[in-house]
């Protein structure tokens, strides 16, 4: 995807990831700490940390689409290379949401009756509370690394667009 209605897609595109990725962390920590937001929100978040996994790829690649078209300069290429680091960051959230939703979805299984049909074979130990701790630290770090990666690469991309672009004139009266 190149353009859209005439504008670069990345332009486009790049709102979707500003808004999304750090919506799906913030939701990962508090799904991972807090078990009613868990029980209601770890699978939407699952799937949104999924969708957000595949719009990262077609994000850059437009972004790198329009790299090309524009002159280079040190803030264009320093804005490329953190991009590329998006990918790595989505992955993260997504691994961790899922891991959240997966151990919500045994814990719910271990907790049926006895003799219950729906009594499944565990992997992330639902009733450990070292794991618990550990997927919760996991989660606040993929989490918090996403929010700042996301805020790293939009901060370096408003320089490279916007440098020496506004000046000091003041209003028309």
């Amino acid at each position: 995807m190149t353009t859209v209605n005439g504008l670069p897609a990345h332009v486009l595109l790049v709102h979707a990831i500003v808004v999304l990725l750090p919506l799906s962390a913030l939701l990962l920590i508090l799904t991972a700490l807090w078990a009613p937001a868990r029980s209601r929100l770890a699978g939407p978040n699952a799937l949104l940390s999924l969708v957000v996994l595949a719009l990262v790829p077609i994000t850059t690649s437009a972004g790198e689409w329009l790299e090309h078209r524009l002159a280079s300069t040190e803030l264009i290429r320093a804005h490329t290379e953190l991009g590329d680091t998006a990918v790595f960051v989505a992955i993260g959230v997504a691994v961790m949401a899922l891991a959240v939703w997966w151990r919500g979805r045994e814990s719910r299984a271990t907790s049926a009756p006895a003799g219950s049909a729906s009594t499944r074979r565990t992997f992330l130990a639902p009733a450990s509370a070292a794991v618990t701790a550990v997927i919760a630290v996991l989660s606040i770090v993929a989490g918090g690394v996403a929010v700042y990666d996301v805020y790293r690469i939009g901060d370096s991309g408003a320089k490279a667009s916007w440098d020496g672009k506004v000046g000091t004139a003041q209003p028309a009266r």
